[in-house]
Parts: C-alpha cells; sequence; structure tokens
C-alpha cells in the first residue's frame, strides 16, 4: 500500500501517506483552493438565487494555469481557422464559459477542500503517518483534485505532452523544477492507481 491506493472490500480506495506527503498534498491542494478563489455563495450567502443565476465569467483567464483547467471549449489553440470561424468559435467559448465557469470552479474547489479535509482528519489523529480510507464518492473526488493538481503543475512546468513529461526524467538534481516535478510524477502514481482501484 505504501505510495499507492489499493482498492478496498466494498469499494473504495486506501493509501499509506507519512506526515511529509500528508503535507505536500494539503499544501498544494490549499494552493489550488487559493487560485481557484472563492466562489458566488462565498460572496452573497445569503441569497442562495443569486448564485443559481449568477453568470461566470466570458473571458478566458490571464492566469496559465487557470487557463489549463478551465479551457474554451470551442476553440483549438493548435488549429489556424479562418477570421470568421475564429471570432464565431471565440463568441460559443465566451457564452459557454459564462454559463458553465462557475459551477467547474464550485466542482473543483469541492473536490480540494475534501482534499484537505480528509488529510487534516487523516493528521490529527496519527503521528508519523496514518493510513487514508476514503469512500467511493470521496475516491472519486480525490481524482478530480489529483488530476486538477497535475494539469496546474504541468501548466507551471510547461508540459503540453507526453513527450515533455519524458525528458522531465533527465532533468540534472541541482535543476530548480526539480522538486515540482518529483511532486508531479509522484501524483500521477497516485491517480493512476486510484484510477484503478474504481474500475469495475
Amino acid at each position: 500500500m505504501p505510495g499507492h491506493f489499493e482498492p478496498l472490500p466494498g469499494g473504495g480506495a486506501a493509501v499509506a501517506l507519512d506526515d511529509v506527503e500528508i503535507s505536500i498534498i494539503r499544501s498544494l491542494a490549499v494552493q489550488l483552493l487559493e487560485l481557484i478563489g472563492p466562489g458566488p455563495a462565498e460572496d452573497t450567502p445569503d441569497d442562495p438565487l443569486a448564485e443559481l443565476f449568477a453568470e461566470g465569467p466570458s473571458e478566458p483567464p490571464a492566469d496559465p494555469v487557470l487557463r489549463r483547467l478551465f479551457p474554451d471549449a470551442y476553440t483549438d489553440p493548435e488549429a489556424t481557422p479562418g477570421p470568421r470561424e475564429s471570432e464565431e468559435q471565440r463568441a460559443h467559448s465566451s457564452e459557454f464559459r459564462r454559463y458553465t465557469e462557475n459551477d467547474l470552479r464550485a466542482g473543483k474547489r469541492e473536490n480540494a477542500l475534501a482534499v484537505v479535509r480528509s488529510l487534516d482528519e487523516l493528521a490529527a489523529g496519527s503521528e508519523g503517518g496514518a493510513v487514508l480510507q476514503l469512500s467511493p464518492d470521496m475516491s472519486r473526488q480525490w481524482l478530480g483534485a489529483l488530476n486538477d493538481l497535475r494539469l496546474a503543475i504541468g501548466s507551471r512546468l510547461d508540459i503540453a505532452d507526453e513527450d515533455d513529461t519524458d525528458l522531465l526524467y533527465r532533468l540534472p538534481d541541482d535543476d530548480p523544477r526539480k522538486p515540482m516535478v518529483m511532486a508531479y510524477l509522484w501524483l500521477g502514481g497516485l491517480q493512476e492507481t486510484l484510477v484503478s482501484t474504481l474500475m469495475p
């Protein structure tokens, strides 16, 4: 079980984490929460209808990590469409973003909060590490959060595809990106083994 998730009888997953691993994942999840920002409900807690009808932003985020987490729905950055097609795609993406980004942010926020809360509970009852046990629902939240963390770190490391990942293995030890690369690869292993526990 150390270093990877294993399935639990009856569903769910478990992984043994030491204090350092708990601290790293929690810190990354908190940073992700700060990056995503507060939701509309936190701005208007007494008005549930305001949240229901709140429109999100219509422009892509300026931060490259947020652009990776909330990409345009109708534009392909690698395609070279004509001016009219490009303008039409931007308009569709803008409209789609306006009505979906708040919900997407809320989902990512809930997943990251679930990670932080479960790690806080785990750390409170342990010294030197413990075994984290997740229900099937919590496993899915963790999977979403791990995916978002890897996307965020991958964006900071300029990882666009699998070829870039291969180059990471060859970074010298004194490269300042090395700790983030190690976190990226480790989270990838956790994510992969968690996916396997959710397979029928």
